[in-house]
């Protein structure tokens, strides 16, 4: 046995009656879903429910899958103590997912229990469930501040544990969507509210799962959803498998979305490997970047891999050979930044030993993270910007945000902003980013300095 299904769910504590006492009747169409949701779990009489919450316990680095033989929880905090639930947690189920994150060396388990009882997450999708199925344990995991990759390796890894121990088991990721979609909701509005409800809609309705990691974590975050890594993880668990999606429901009546949907396996499909897929379409792009950026990976990987310093090759266009410039190396990994490193003016002989000098302090000794690791590889990507000739200006009425870059100098303290960076789009933002990098205060006097850019990919 497998993952026989899969579902997506909302956690609308107000969903309950004895919580929302009739303001439930406001999104009928979630309760309806539900309802559906749970008498197909029933039809299945799974020997376990998986559920992954973003309310039990998160950590930035870990997931934590709740320990122990079971929990208890009620909706007290919501003023209804009486909808009561006691689980039983499926312990071999959570063993075997444990051996194999420690096997692979991936940083998930049962460590670092803060709050045994159990959370809304879990309990709002129990509430349905448990009117009309009482049997099956469950297990209760939890989400992290890791990549949406990583999210999608725990899932396999569930998937992997439930073959191993042949459990017929479904995975119901429980998450709300934006909480900006209205300007009267708890959140207020964002447009990135209705631009990720749509989208999430249209990628789940068509179980385009590879298409969850185009939505870019500082979109996600815009949005304001909470559900996004969960539906990461239960695709995850539906790895190289065919699935018969079914949008069930969607409403944005709160101000927060609503989405129910349901995934049934369909048997194997290669072509559904999508973690493999996203790693194969980075290797792509990589190869097909320019000498800048391919000078500033070699140097990168054989410093990672090797401790070595490259020295500069043959077959580089002439000009990195002649030409003196500053250069930043940034680095990102899933959308993040992972280490960005550069020089103002130049310090070296050529523009190519500038960029194999700053590679290796980008991915090495940005003080901001740690040193990167030999595994991160596959998921990097890198842009290398050559600096122009900084001009001194009087005011920053000459800067613009996506053509120029901007120094600020006071005293001995400088900081610099690169142009075009997603986030900021004033001058003034751009300033006070630089001024913090430098340490000088807001209300200190500084000068300023603009430059331009040539940005390679």
């Amino acid at each position: 046995m497998s993952v026989t299904a899969a579902f997506s769910v909302p956690h609308p504590p107000m969903i309950v009656p004895d919580v929302g006492r009739g303001s439930e009747s406001q999104i009928k169409a979630t309760v309806q879903a539900y309802e559906q949701t749970a008498g197909i779990i029933a039809g299945l009489r799974p020997d376990t429910i998986i559920i992954s919450s973003p309310h039990t316990v998160m950590y930035s680095d870990y997931f934590h899958i709740s320990p122990g033989s079971g929990a208890a929880g009620s909706f007290s905090e919501f003023g209804a103590a009486g909808v009561r639930f006691d689980e039983e947690y499926d312990t071999e189920l959570v063993q075997a997912v444990c051996r194999r994150a420690e096997s692979a060396g991936f940083p998930a388990g049962t460590l670092g229990e803060k709050r045994p009882s159990l959370d809304h997450g879990t309990m709002v999708p129990l509430y349905f469930i448990r009117k009309k199925y009482t049997g099956g344990k469950i297990v209760r995991v939890g989400l992290s501040g890791l990549p949406f990759a990583d999210h999608y390796r725990l899932g396999q890894i569930i998937r992997a544990a439930v073959e191993e121990l042949g459990r017929n088991a479904v995975f119901v990721a429980s998450g709300d969507l934006s909480h900006k979609l209205q300007t009267y909701g708890p959140y207020g509005f964002a447009p990135e509210g209705p631009e990720y409800d749509r989208r999430i809609m249209d990628i789940l309705g068509r179980g385009a799962f590879g298409e969850l990691f185009d939505l870019s974590e500082e979109f996600c975050d815009k949005a304001a959803e909470c559900g996004h890594r969960s539906f990461i993880i239960m695709a995850g668990a539906l790895d190289d498998t065919a699935v018969k999606p079914a949008a069930l429901s969607h409403e944005d009546v709160t101000g927060v979305g609503y989405g129910v949907c349901t995934f049934f396996p369909q048997g194997p499909d290669s072509a559904r490997r999508f973690l493999d897929a996203m790693c194969a379409k980075l290797e792509d792009r990589r190869a097909k970047s320019d000498p800048y950026v391919r000078l500033a990976l070699s140097s990168m990987e054989s410093y990672i891999r090797d401790g070595r310093i490259i020295s500069v090759p043959e077959g580089l266009p002439e000009e990195m050979y002649t030409v003196r410039a500053g250069a930043f190396v940034s680095i990102h990994s899933h959308g993040r930044l992972r280490g960005c490193i550069g020089t103002i003016a130049p310090t070296r002989d050529s523009v190519a030993e500038e960029i194999i000098r700053n590679a290796v302090s980008a991915s090495a000794e940005d003080p901001r993270f740690d040193p990167i690791a030999p595994d991160e590889l596959p998921w990097l990507e890198v842009n290398v910007d050559v600096l122009g000739e900084p001009e001194d200006i009087p005011s920053p009425d000459m800067l613009d945000v996506k053509r120029y870059g901007v120094i600020v100098t006071s005293g001995h303290r400088r900081g610099l902003l690169l142009p075009d960076l997603d986030g900021v789009d004033t001058v003034e933002s751009q300033i006070a980013i630089a001024r913090r990098k430098a340490g000088i205060g807001e209300h200190e006097k500084i000068s300023l300095q603009r430059f331009e850019v040539v940005r390679h990919f």
